[in-house]
């Protein structure tokens, strides 16, 4: 049996709205951050085609985080992203090196019990105590993520009593029960936007968001934090640097 011949390229048929999206990809490089676009209405005309087309036009850049639409009063070109480097640090080291004021919102402080998800990632038994603290996380005002971490109780006594007092959760593990992050286990995928993370964020329901998951460990290799991080894929991109192994070999 011959291998399968690739598909000349006519023969794949572009979405309709296509023309359109680049067209004002190319118009975002020529525009000013925070200015706006041309209405629907106008681009239709122009570009002969239905509102429709140009609504996935414009939701496609919307998503990619070349466009913003500020409810009410139209659609704006974006701010640029914000590289992330994918290094073991907090939050707020992170953005405070880029000269942007953290924040954080305590939206839920609660203790369940681990089950054998949490009870393997965090070296517990199942029936332990497992404190998860919710935040929403902001950049100068501005919703960034909502971030889910789990501890165990029994490794942290009082731990809620600390955080009350300060908002950053490795400054109160550091000086409080002297553990410090070490390494991490890192997955980032891609998901979906649900209604509550949707509102909290201020973006819309259905929106593509990263989801970071993330098992930190402590100089000794102990699993101490397990987390769940929902970062808005239109204000984020994530960086990793890339080194070769000295043994590696060319090959193909």
């Amino acid at each position: 049996m011959s291998a399968a011949q690739p598909l000349p390229i006519n023969a794949t048929r572009e979405p309709k709205f296509y023309p359109l999206k680049r067209y004002l990809e190319e118009l975002t490089l020529t525009l000013p951050t925070g200015a706006p676009i041309p209405p629907e209405r106008l681009l239709a005309t122009d570009f002969a085609t239905s509102r429709t087309t140009v609504r996935q036009a414009v939701h496609a850049l919307i998503v990619e985080g070349r466009l913003e639409r500020i409810h009410g009063k139209g659609t704006f070109v974006a701010r640029p992203k914000m590289a992330q480097p994918l290094t073991l640090t907090s939050y707020t080291e992170d953005m405070r090196a880029r000269g942007i004021e953290p924040s954080s919102v305590m939206l839920s402080i609660e203790t369940i019990d681990a089950g054998d998800d949490l009870a393997s990632r965090l070296n517990i038994d199942s029936d332990s105590a497992v404190i998860v603290i919710e935040r929403l996380r902001l950049a100068n005002g501005e919703p960034m993520a909502v971030e889910r971490s789990h501890v165990a109780q029994q490794r942290f006594p009082g731990l809620t009593t600390h955080l009350q007092a300060t908002a950053s959760l490795y400054a109160v593990l550091r000086d409080a029960y002297s553990v410090t992050p070490a390494s991490a286990e890192q997955t980032i995928e891609t998901s979906l936007a649900t209604p509550v993370e949707a509102a909290l964020l201020g973006i819309d329901t259905g929106v593509p968001v990263m989801l970071l998951s993330r098992n930190t460990f402590d100089e000794l290799g102990q699993p101490f934090e397990w987390v769940r991080a929902v970062y808005r894929g239109d204000r984020y991109t994530f960086v990793a640097h890339l080194t070769r192994p000295a043994n590696a070999t060319l090959r193909g």
